[in-house]
């Protein structure tokens, strides 16, 4: 998921985890959650991909906060399916500079670009899973109060 202060790009693998293709572009506000959990059930997810935004040099970006935070609320709501952070670095800039090339005019297709820059995030996170053998990016710190999720298993 490309999760963007107005509208969360979402895309999903398929089964073997080899490619990424573009599923929707929520609104954000009231309802998200419960859309994007009735996206995870019916692509039965086993895992979710959330991106991280970083600076060039690494560094998480002003909007990593509020990505941490609307990632953490996800996983409450998706729960036992794991939540994970993956660097987003450039995903926005390769998607419209991929869709530019196709010929897709960027200014009246922000939910398109939104649904691309998730195809590159999760594209990459399939990527380095399979180039490394582990899974990709970090998973979140556990939820407060000693609250656990059981089931992650991959």
């Amino acid at each position: 998921m490309d999760v963007g202060s107005v509208r969360i790009g979402v895309a999903r693998s398929d089964p073997s985890g080899l490619l990424a293709t573009p599923v929707e572009t929520v609104r954000r506000g009231k309802g998200d959650l419960d859309r994007l959990a009735a996206l995870a059930a019916e692509h039965e997810a086993i895992e979710v991909v959330v991106g991280l935004p970083t600076t060039l040099s690494g560094r998480e970006s002003h909007a990593a906060s509020a990505a941490r935070d609307f990632a953490a609320r996800l996983s409450v709501r998706l729960a036992p399916i794991e939540v994970r952070l993956y660097d987003e670095r450039l995903t926005t800039v390769t998607a419209t500079q991929g869709l530019r090339s196709s010929g897709v005019k960027a200014r009246n297709q922000r939910d398109i670009i939104d649904q691309a820059a998730a195809v590159v995030l999760l594209q990459a996170a399939l990527d380095t899973e399979r180039s490394t053998g582990r899974p990709p990016g970090h998973p979140l710190d556990p939820p407060p109060g000693g609250e656990t999720r059981s089931g992650t298993e991959r």
